[in-house]
């Protein structure tokens, strides 16, 4: 049993390595179902779950059950309608379904506990390329060995190098205003990657920038939010602010953001309530 509230850094800790711990288990159930999703439909929106999201999620929830009871879970696919107080966990039993169900192995499992609108723990599984992310006040990697977390290790993310950045987009969610955010950046080169596994790249030093301006939700984002930020990155809004979590009264749904490896370039990067983005107008860098 863990307090009323995670205060200390050991808390914290002691919940990113057991999240770590359900998200890899909850990828094991997803490597099986990989090599023949099974049956799969369409959500009302036109996105598509299957039983391996099924699974998965109900594997998640028991887990957190029996681990933390009483703290309300909002999950993609069964509890995405409910409300919460000021602690909950987010989750998301497997991001990048498309990616998933065609067969490449760059989806997720991402698990985060939410406090006063801020994810303080969080595990972020990436099961088919076998690493996994976790965090509390720093950010750690571990390889995923035979469906745990084998040794840990500290990661930050990277200063914007001089020659120009290296940008993730989605394979299957870009669009215009996206496109155009990244055309008024330093972008040097643009990489492609499926579900929250951008986020682990960046804390682990790998890319410089992802920015999103369509549409995903909270359950999306905040397990990759938390470890871009305790690997020294940051992830912001319009106005530069963090996300905010718990929005139950919006449907969970976040707007344009865009997860940064350095904070310093946060003043370059214009996001608008409305989805577009670039450099501003005055005050960006050369």
């Amino acid at each position: 049993m863990m307090a009323a509230t995670p205060v200390t850094d050991a808390e914290t800790r002691q919940i990113a390595d057991t999240l770590a711990g359900i998200a890899c288990a909850a990828g094991r159930v997803l490597r099986r179902w990989h090599a023949a999703p099974g049956p799969q439909s369409l959500k009302p929106d036109g996105t598509p779950y299957s039983a391996a999201d099924l699974e998965a999620e109900a594997l998640i929830l028991e887990a957190l059950a029996a681990r933390y009871p009483g703290i309300p879970v909002v999950a993609e696919e069964s509890r995405h309608d409910r409300a919460v107080g000021d602690l909950f966990f987010l989750v998301d039993p497997l991001d990048g379904t498309r990616d998933f169900l065609a067969g490449t192995p760059d989806y997720t499992v991402n698990i985060a506990l939410v406090f006063e609108g801020r994810p303080v723990a969080a595990a972020l599984a990436a099961p088919g390329l076998d690493r996994v992310w976790l965090s509390a006040r720093d950010a750690y990697e571990a390889p995923i060995v035979a469906d745990r977390p084998g040794q840990a290790r500290a990661v930050r993310t990277r200063p914007a190098p001089a020659a120009g950045l290296l940008a993730l987009g989605s394979r299957r969610h870009g669009d215009s205003e996206t496109a155009a955010c990244l055309a008024a950046l330093p972008v040097l080169e643009v990489r492609t990657a499926g579900s929250a596994l951008k986020f682990g790249l960046i804390a682990s030093g790998e890319a410089d920038i992802y920015v999103r301006c369509g549409p995903t939700m909270e359950w999306d984002t905040a397990a990759g939010d938390a470890i871009v930020t305790a690997a020294g990155g940051c992830v912001v809004v319009p106005g530069g602010g963090p996300i905010r979590y718990g929005r139950g009264d919006g449907d969970y749904r976040n707007g344009p953001f865009a997860a940064l490896a350095d904070p310093a370039l946060a003043p370059d990067v214009a996001l608008t309530p409305r989805g577009g983005c670039g450099l501003p107008v005055s005050g960006s860098r050369p």
